[in-house]
């Protein structure tokens, strides 16, 4: 099942270091494209049938839509600083001008409906901890559960300490119930590199009989996981290494994010109350 796997600069051109459309991706609404760019450099596209967020993962921008414009303050680092970000609807015009040298995701899906522009500062960011034990990670919420209101887009990151588990219970969300929704799932991942090597980590994508996935790999930065049903997780970092990922979901319905837990392991979240919180979490930009 590797062709749920693209491996770091495999959908790389130009500026663009990920480049993941919905045909790509072998499905129907969700993608994700991460761009360098340098200081006054510009990236200018249309979204036409798509919706977006405009995402500093390091730098920041400024960014013109129609009318709008947009000074993105950003963030240094995605090892513990949240950022702020833009929201930029279907049918539109986009420009993003580096205001100083910059990564900026954009992830993106089919639209609904289309709504209007916005700026979303980074105390709108919904964060917190979950889990506890090795099972401890940290979220931050940019489309999910926070003041924004997409159509259809969810998004999120993750940070998860050396030798936690991430993801955890396995979860899926390939159908549609009043605990469940269809949504196909991009997982990006970087992880902090440091003297010693590039650091590395594990996901697992596994479906069912009636709808069979198999994915144990080895992700390392860069990556990308395609999710598009089945059971997934962990996301394990290897000891050592802090594990980034950048999660896009879309699907049919509205922008509602349920899942349902793998009923053998789903049991784990009930020990979390008698497990302290890893106390490396929360983690904090570290002083420059």
């Amino acid at each position: 099942m590797t062709e749920h796997v693209l491996r770091a600069g495999t959908t790389a051109h130009g500026i663009h270091e990920v480049d993941v459309s919905p045909e790509r991706a072998g499905w129907r609404y969700s993608g994700l494209a991460v761009v360098a760019l340098e200081a006054g450099q510009s990236h200018t596209f249309a979204t036409d049938v798509h919706e977006y967020l405009v995402l500093p993962l390091a730098g920041g921008a400024v960014v013109e839509v129609g009318s709008e414009r947009y000074e993105l303050a950003g963030r240094d680092s995605i090892f513990g600083e949240v950022t702020d970000y833009a929201y930029v609807p279907s049918q539109t015009q986009v420009t993003v001008t580096a205001t100083r040298d910059g990564r900026f995701a954009l992830p993106y899906c089919v639209a609904a409906e289309q709504l209007a522009p916005r700026y979303c500062p980074a105390d709108e960011v919904v964060t917190g901890l979950r889990g506890a034990g090795n099972m401890s990670r940290q979220v931050a919420n940019y489309a999910i559960g926070n003041e924004l209101t997409t159509s259809r887009l969810l998004v999120c990151e993750v940070l998860t300490p050396g030798g936690n588990w991430s993801s955890y219970p396995p979860h899926k969300h390939d159908e549609n119930s009043e605990t469940e929704r269809e949504l196909e799932e991009i997982y990006y991942f970087e992880i902090e590199a440091d003297e010693h090597g590039p650091g590395m980590a594990f996901h697992s994508t596994y479906g069912t009989a009636e709808r069979p996935i198999d994915v144990a790999v080895r992700v390392e930065n860069g990556d990308l996981a395609l999710v598009p049903h089945g059971w997934h997780g962990p996301c394990v970092a290897a000891p050592g290494y802090t594990l980034y990922y950048l999660n896009v979901m879309a699907g049919p319905g509205d922008a509602t994010w349920l899942s349902v837990d793998d009923p053998c392991y789903g049991w784990l979240r009930g020990t979390w109350d008698d497990l302290d919180v890893d106390p490396r979490l929360p983690i904090t930009p570290k002083e420059q």
